[in-house]
């Protein structure tokens, strides 16, 4: 159906920008469906994203651009954010929500990439190459086993058996460690993984703790002085999913007084906007602890598959209306019928709102020859297949629809 190949309107006025060095592969997809993108390498300020923003369709951030609310009333044209990374808490989903904008991530393409550096640190810190690397580079030979062991034997405990904390338990596994997990949920264990009942009961346990939870008002500081104080005396940290979850200044307490012997930190309650820009963190200078740059999913190949898959999301839901995977408008995905035009419609989701769509159309003699619904708790959305001579005149009474949000031609 090559009708229906097309958009409501001509692809080279559909506006998508690209912030944050997203990955070529997404430009890749987007140019080969006919689109025009522009790429920018670093995050805009809110200021500067207000002024950017008024006619893009399409707006592609990674984890510094935070699209507030303010900048969301000011995207008078935009249809959905696609956040190529895991995490979606520098977007404001419920304005997103209430707005009509559709928001998508990649929440496994980078997976892989975490586990694999996070067994790598345990490795690294357990054997304390970090001392020894840093004599050498002083001009120090340190031979010695003292304080060094391997890693097989030892217990690895994860905090939040999501995504990546499952994958981290089966590599850990693969080494010979055994694997205890805490989760607030009840999670089915990968191998022989087991779960545990509380935070103090893992951190006691545990020669290596890893997180892997998201950043939320139940995960803040949740590992804090106390929590710390339960660490098996010499434990490793490692903390490669959010910086607003640890308290840094418990932590740097904890490895001074030496209750935990090493620490890998990769993500801060503040950091930098680019690359170059100051940093400062209250675990600098200590010899224990690996500092990295928010690097954790930063590899060619994770950047490669989270551009493919987050293009993919968005393109499905700019020509085809198919919002699987959006955090904000309800998910629906429908095959296209044929000799048929397709009219999404975001409304409040308030009583009477189908029935004033049917209504408008029946009274108007314009046949509904497909129509399908979704709802949350703020909008509701409807995907609507209708005669191909009056679409427009069915777009134009879809739009004064009492608590309409947004309404789009789609083909």
């Amino acid at each position: 159906m090559d009708q229906q190949k097309s958009t409501s309107y001509p692809k080279e006025k559909i506006s998508i920008l690209l912030l944050e060095n997203i990955s070529d592969a997404a430009v890749a997809e987007f140019t080969t469906a006919g689109y025009q993108v522009r790429k920018l390498s670093g995050a805009l300020s809110e200021e500067d994203l207000i002024n950017e923003i008024k006619e893009v369709h399409l707006l592609g951030i990674r984890s510094k651009t935070q699209v507030t609310r303010k900048v969301l009333e000011s995207a008078r044209k935009l249809q959905a954010v696609g956040c190529f990374c895991i995490g979606i808490n520098q977007v404001d989903l419920k304005a997103a929500t209430g707005h009509g904008v559709a928001v998508f991530n990649a929440p496994y393409s980078n997976t892989r990439s975490v586990a694999e550096l996070v067994i790598g640190l345990s490795i690294i810190l357990i054997r304390r190459i970090v001392d020894k690397n840093a004599a050498a580079h002083n001009g120090t030979w340190l031979k010695e086993a003292t304080g060094s062991f391997e890693i097989r034997g030892k217990t690895l405990g994860i905090v939040g058996y999501g995504n990546i904390g499952s994958q981290v338990s089966v590599l850990a596994e693969g080494l010979g460690m055994n694997v205890i997990y805490y989760d607030v949920e009840t999670k089915l264990p990968l191998g022989n993984a087991v779960q545990v009942r509380s935070l103090k009961e893992l951190f006691g346990q545990s020669d290596i703790i890893s997180l892997h939870v998201p950043s939320n008002k139940s995960t803040e500081n949740m590992i804090n002085k106390e929590i710390l104080a339960d660490a098996k005396p010499g434990a490793i940290f490692i903390n490669y999913a959010r910086g607003e979850v640890v308290d840094l200044e418990a932590l740097k307490n904890a490895l001074v007084d030496g209750q935990l012997s090493g620490a890998a930190i990769d993500v801060f309650p503040v950091e930098p906007e680019k690359n170059g820009a100051a940093f400062s963190s209250p675990l600098q200078k200590l010899s224990n602890v690996i500092l990295t740059p928010h690097i954790g999913g930063s590899t060619e190949e994770a950047q490669h598959n989270i551009g493919l898959d987050v293009s993919s999301k968005l393109l499905n839901y700019l020509e085809k209306g198919a919002s699987f995977g959006s955090h904000t408008v309800p998910a629906l995905s429908v095959p296209p019928i044929e000799n048929t035009h397709r009219i999404l419609h975001i409304h409040e989701n308030v009583p009477g709102v189908l029935s004033a769509i049917n209504t408008a159309l029946s009274s108007n003699k314009i046949n509904i020859l497909g129509q399908y619904l979704k709802t949350n708790d703020q909008i509701g959305y409807v995907v609507l297949d209708v005669d191909t001579r009056l679409s427009q005149e069915a777009l134009a009474l879809l739009k004064e629809v009492p608590h309409t949000i947004k309404t789009r031609l789609l083909y």
